[in-house]
């Protein structure tokens, strides 16, 4: 199946994105975030909570923060205070949180500089070592034929959710997601341990990591299939919990550039300076990002807004190539949200998927399902659920996250779950190769549908680089959610960078990533 459409402004869209990105990636060349230099002390392996259960990371960085030492970065100061004690890594973290250490004694700079590069290099290679062993694990057990069946589990109770996610494995799920607890993208640190008192998810944890992941890996050997494991690292955190999901062998991450902005308020500056960061880890480590484009189809209308779904895609592309990241690793969402009272509105649908894959030929696209027209109906939600698993299929789409027919009612409970993998099942196979059956009439509704979205989306994204991306997410170009350039949550978390400012980790990843643009 395949559309005419005009390559040379598909070819002004991807340009056009990469001057819209131009000032940011300045920007992050300049500035740091809280989050980031947590992040640095994390890839350290500084990790545990005080008696008061604050997480050392966040105690080291609160405290370099308030001596006004921040802007040279997290990595230097521990460095200086290994040295100046002989104290282990986490034993030093400490000493700085407690103000055990003089950080004002006479360290040579050039001793420290040299103490954090070499640590780091080491750390760095054991974690690339590991991702190694897992990607290993995946060739040896492979993986279910695409569209991946991606679904979610989220009870609240890890220990729970565990037995869900590998009953959805035995019955055909490809991908478990462990959807976060309600609010935890407003919390500025990362939780400790394993937890068991979440609202609508589960608390993004490494101990939960790891308790999921070894679970999952067990069923994995048993069915002879690799079943993937993905969280939510969106958010004030987002570039921590990236790292531990790297370290605990997570295979895909949500991590949009503009979906913390727009749909939770966090700042601007905040949400692209820690994207920055986290892509730089999910490039070198062969995490699958899913950005989030899907969501502005449940703010606004999905025929009249298609385009800005379009238009935010080629954007986060280029965000994900100036970290590095190929586009292997590109999971751009969009959504079948359609008014079910469209006249034509499966064509309309076909039209927009079909486009999105032609657009980006190896990303593995992220489909998701109808929500927002979803009600209490669920017979009439499991056929509407039936069509996207159609559109999905025969638009070679390849994470499908799978639609429950009970979505408008309440948390699904495991018969749910299992009923619509049964259909997405039904669906997939008995349409396998439809796709390449079918031909579209030139100048039809589907194809002209496509044509249309792409004219609009490219007249957008000239329209944002002529105000610059800050003013017009101001203004509600995307989503018609409007946010201020220093408001939002965690805005007072950003600082510029000293001239002598040390993160190993971000420099070296840069490296291995051959990225360009920003030296």
């Amino acid at each position: 199946m395949h559309i005419t459409i005009d390559t040379a402004k598909v070819a002004h869209g991807r340009e056009l994105a990469s001057r819209i990105a131009k000032p940011m990636l300045e920007y992050f060349r300049s500035h740091s975030t809280l989050a980031t230099e947590r992040t640095v002390l994390r890839l350290y392996g500084v990790d545990g909570v005080d008696d008061a259960g604050v997480p050392w990371p966040n105690r080291v960085v609160d405290v370099l923060a308030d001596q006004g030492k921040l802007s040279r970065g997290a990595a230097y100061w521990l460095a200086h205070a290994a040295l100046a004690t002989g104290k282990s890594i986490q034993e030093a973290a400490v000493a700085i949180a407690e103000a055990q250490v003089d950080l004002d004694a006479p360290v040579p700079p050039r001793e420290a500089t040299a103490w954090a590069e070499t640590k780091a290099g080491q750390l760095l290679d054991e974690l690339l070592a590991k991702r190694r062993e897992r990607k290993a694990t995946r060739e040896r057990l492979a993986q279910g034929p695409k569209p991946w069946r991606y679904l979610i589990v989220a009870t609240g109770n890890i220990y729970e959710d565990v037995p869900q996610a590998v009953a959805a494995a035995r019955a055909g799920a490809d991908i478990i997601a462990v959807i976060r607890s309600t609010g935890q993208s407003l919390i500025d640190f990362v939780p400790h341990g394993t937890t068991t008192e979440g609202t609508g998810g589960t608390y993004a944890t490494a101990a939960n990591f790891k308790l999921m992941r070894e679970a999952l890996d067990a069923v994995g050997e048993e069915l002879g299939r690799y079943i993937q494991l993905t969280n939510y690292a969106s958010g004030l955190c987002m570039p921590e919990i990236t790292a531990l999901a790297a370290q605990e062998g997570l295979d895909m991450l949500l991590n949009d550039a503009m979906y913390g902005i727009l749909f939770r308020d966090i700042n601007i500056f905040r949400t692209l300076c820690d994207q920055y960061f986290s892509r730089l880890i999910c490039g070198a480590t062969d995490m699958i990002i899913n950005t989030g484009e899907d969501n502005y189809l449940t703010t606004s209308d999905a025929y009249d807004q298609a385009h800005t779904v379009l238009a935010s895609q080629f954007i986060n592309e280029n965000f994900a190539l100036a970290a590095g990241m190929p586009a292997r690793l590109m999971g751009l969402g969009h959504a079948f949200e359609m008014n079910p009272r469209t006249p034509n509105g499966l064509m309309y649908e076909i039209a927009m998927a079909q486009l999105v894959r032609q657009v980006f030929p190896e990303a593995p696209l992220k489909y998701m399902p109808p929500t927002k027209h979803i009600t209490g109906d669920i017979f009439q939600a499991h056929a509407h659920n039936a069509l996207f698993n159609l559109v999905s299929v025969l638009t070679h789409q390849e994470i499908h996250l799978i639609g429950i027919l009970t979505e408008a009612i309440h948390t699904p409970f495991a018969s749910d779950r299992f009923l619509a993998l049964t259909n997405t099942n039904y669906v997939f196979n008995y349409a396998q190769d439809m796709g390449n059956e079918i031909e579209f009439k030139e100048d039809g509704i589907v194809a002209n549908r496509a044509r249309e979205v792409l004219d609009k989306s490219i007249s957008l994204l000239e329209e944002v680089e002529g105000m610059g991306m800050v003013e017009a997410i101001g203004k509600g170009v995307f989503a018609d959610v409007k946010r201020a350039p220093e408001g939002g949550k965690g805005y007072q978390g950003v600082f510029e960078r000293a001239t002598d400012y040390l993160n190993p980790f971000m420099t070296r990843l840069e490296r291995m990533n051959h990225v360009e643009a920003l030296r």
